[in-house]
């Protein structure tokens, strides 16, 4: 099954094409249910293909229609990744382009690349053929997916997110999502060369993580918060112990004194679930220097701000939000969660006293991601947090080829923290909160 890209239309097949695919779907088939594949992937693979191959052999010369040497080899291929792998995912999880594989049924699969959404040929024999890839990656962490349990979250060898949900919630037929991750993650210079935010910008960034300022990274769904936390958690110094809480852990920091936690979801019998809440609590008693919470959706909000008001300065965290104004309101709304008697007041002067920067993180129409939006909490008016902002993006239109023009323009306003990091011995001169830079 070729994975190259085809348009979000699919063009019509030539009759030669079409006989091609069913005869190879056909043979494809009779391989999947004469062979027994778990044994297989239990066995030395030279054996495995051995046997594989004297079958596939034998298959072909009961069709009528013959399949090149070519052919052969590629239907020989993509049983092999059926055994030992994950099946027509394996050549678009080896193309290094692509950033997302979103399976929408057995018949339909998009990737992304480059920020947008395509279609590729590569499909699954039927929902049994996608269920049996699905378990295989559930499996491998110990977690499971039936009737009983129709959704999960799990993660592949190179830490690329994985969901999953079946019937009879998805409606259609299973489905799987694929958010993966390069090899490589960005360095932090490398958002200034995609521009993704200017040099001022992730030169103050640098400095407000160092002098322990605490950030919340505010953005939608794949607008790279994750990207964000990962590279600002880089300027956290080697001789502090950070401790990291994640639902699926995909946060890789550099630093020698790290200590990774991550969530567990219930059992068959639906007990022995440990959240994010019950990890913050249970790392506050392992002498951390800085949390960094991979993204509070929960009570754990509170749990957060209280540790970053007792010692815990200059920890990170990220929140589902459109603006940063939102990404405010959701945090008060989920410290509500936990803490229903909680007053209005009381909540906003735990989140004033807590966070010092909220970074806005976009994907932008043109699959491109900025911060557009860097912002400081100043105090609070009466019952009103106040915030200034420091930094923006503004969007301007867009060219002829689709691509999004704007600025980064700096406000002019010398943020209050310059006075936190003058004392940390940072003296950031003036015109570092002045200029604008044209991206086209």
């Amino acid at each position: 099954m070729s994975t190259a890209a085809v348009p979000t239309r699919p063009q019509p097949q030539s009759p030669l094409r079409a006989q091609y695919l069913d005869l190879r779907a056909n043979v494809h088939r009779k391989l999947l249910n004469r062979l027994n594949l778990e044994a297989l992937a239990q066995t030395d693979r030279a054996r495995a293909e051995s046997e594989i191959r004297a079958l596939l052999t034998h298959l072909l010369a009961e069709e009528v229609t013959p399949l090149s040497l070519a052919e052969r080899e590629g239907l020989f291929a993509e049983v092999l990744d059926d055994v030992f792998g994950l099946g027509p995912l394996e050549p678009l999880l080896r193309d290094t382009t692509v950033s997302d594989i979103l399976v929408n049924t057995y018949k339909h699969v998009f990737v992304e690349r480059g920020g947008r959404l395509e279609r590729v040929t590569a499909t699954f024999q039927d929902d049994r053929h996608l269920l049996r890839v699905i378990d295989r990656i559930v499996s491998r962490i110990g977690r499971r997916v039936d009737d009983s349990s129709p959704m999960v979250d799990a993660r592949l060898e190179d830490g690329s997110r994985v969901n999953a949900i079946i019937p009879p919630l998805a409606v259609d037929g299973p489905l799987l999502s694929i958010r993966r991750f390069p090899a490589e993650r960005l360095k932090a210079e490398d958002l200034v060369t995609l521009k993704a935010m200017t040099a001022p910008m992730l030169e103050f960034l640098s400095h407000c993580v160092r002098a322990r300022m605490n950030c919340l990274i505010s953005g939608g769904t794949g607008a790279g918060k994750t990207t964000l936390l990962n590279v600002l958690s880089s300027f956290i110094g080697d001789h502090e112990r950070v401790v990291t809480i994640e639902d699926a852990a995909e946060l890789q920091l550099r630093q020698e004194h790290v200590v990774r936690l991550e969530t567990r979801p219930p059992n068959v019998e639906g007990k022995g679930a440990i959240r994010q809440r019950e990890l913050l609590i249970n790392a506050l008693r392992m002498r951390p220097d800085r949390i960094v919470v991979g993204e509070v959706r929960g009570a754990e909000a509170l749990d957060m701000l209280q540790a970053m008001n007792t010692g815990h300065d200059g920890s990170l965290t990220t929140v589902h939000a459109n603006t940063p104004r939102d990404a405010l309101s959701r945090i008060e709304t989920m410290i509500a969660m936990g803490a229903v008697n909680l007053p209005e007041r009381a909540m906003r002067q735990q989140i004033t006293s807590a966070i010092q920067l909220v970074l806005q993180q976009t994907r932008l129409s043109d699959g491109t991601r900025r911060v557009t939006s860097v912002s400081e909490i100043t105090g609070m008016e009466g019952d009103t947090i106040t915030m200034q902002e420091i930094f923006v993006f503004e969007k301007l239109g867009i060219n002829a080829e689709g691509k999004v023009i704007g600025r980064f323009r700096a406000t002019g306003v010398r943020p209050k923290v310059c006075e936190r990091l003058k004392a940390a011995g940072i003296v950031l001169p003036g015109t570092m909160f002045e200029g604008v830079v044209e991206i086209r």
